[in-house]
């Protein structure tokens, strides 16, 4: 069941609600649970968590005519010219806590291939938990 846990903690780190992971998973590495499963877990929840907001981004452009849509349409080609300064080698970075959620959902508006998307994302979350562990590990 904790691998069930961290696995959601994970995924809902990854979308825009407010939410970390980390501590879950140091706490499971404290109580000796396997680093490797850990890592597996871990970064397959929070991969999947950016491809929901992928989707959504991709979604949400059928409503950026209504009134209530909250970025208006200087802001989001503000960001799309960001997005396309930066290129798709920025999705490594989306990790990061306060831009990489907003990343993860400006790619799917701006229709990065998915699988493209998935790779890039994978990694960069595969290497942030694999310090994660790296740096608990010393402290337990």
């Amino acid at each position: 069941m904790p691998y069930f846990y961290l696995f959601c903690s994970a995924l809902i780190a990854a979308t825009l609600l407010p939410l970390s992971s980390e501590a879950l998973l140091s706490a499971l590495l404290y109580q000796h649970y396997s680093p490797l499963l850990l890592w597996l877990v871990a970064t397959t929840g929070n991969t999947l968590g950016s491809c929901i907001n992928w989707y959504l981004g991709k979604w949400c452009l059928h409503l950026q005519n209504k009134k209530w849509f909250p970025i208006s349409a200087e802001q989001l080609t503000r960001a799309q010219t960001r997005f396309q300064t930066y290129g798709l080698v920025s999705l490594l970075f989306a990790w990061v806590p306060i831009i990489g959620d907003p990343l993860t959902l400006l790619a799917g508006v701006m229709r990065v291939q998915f699988w493209t998307f998935l790779v890039l994302v994978a990694i960069g979350k595969g290497l942030r938990y694999g310090v994660v562990i790296w740096v608990a590990l010393r402290f337990i």
